[in-house]
């Protein structure tokens, strides 16, 4: 009867140097893969601040767009917000934080700043203002709304 005994030849394994690539491998990927899930994390914000932009030019140009095209008192530049009652006295009207139409500071929204811009316009023959609302966000970036208020 013949003994089997098993050569070295025949044994499965890895060697050092095929161990040390397949780490390289699996680390690179790793990385790349963490790196993806790092920018996700940090920019997970962004729609929830560009959304709350939009949402605050959208308010100041709605308040904006609903006062009647001429001054109804002839006095024009009123001083306060809350007495402006015409779409031009807005023209320039700048606030660091979101305020409401009284000039209250919303809660949570003091990162933004809202200007407003109110010029003379021109569309299709009829005399218009325009009426633009520029937010900048806490990132940097800036969000613009403009609209349209004839006398009508």
């Amino acid at each position: 009867m013949r003994r089997f005994t098993p050569s070295y030849g025949c044994r499965r394994g890895f060697t050092l140097v095929e161990l040390v690539i397949a780490m390289v491998v699996i680390s690179i990927a790793l990385s790349g893969v963490l790196m993806v899930m790092n920018y996700t994390t940090a920019h997970s914000a962004d729609p929830m601040i560009q959304h709350q932009a939009v949402a605050i030019a959208e308010a100041y140009l709605e308040e904006i767009l609903l006062k009647p095209y001429a001054d109804p008192d002839g006095v024009d530049g009123e001083g306060s917000r809350t007495f402006f009652d015409d779409v031009d006295d807005y023209d320039g009207l700048s606030d660091a934080g979101a305020r409401d139409q009284s000039g209250t500071a919303i809660a949570g929204l003091g990162n933004y700043t809202v200007n407003v811009s109110v010029q003379p316009a021109t569309v299709n023959g009829v005399a218009m203002l325009r009426a633009q609302v520029s937010v900048g966000m806490p990132d940097g970036g800036t969000m613009v709304l403009s609209g349209y208020r004839a006398n009508y």
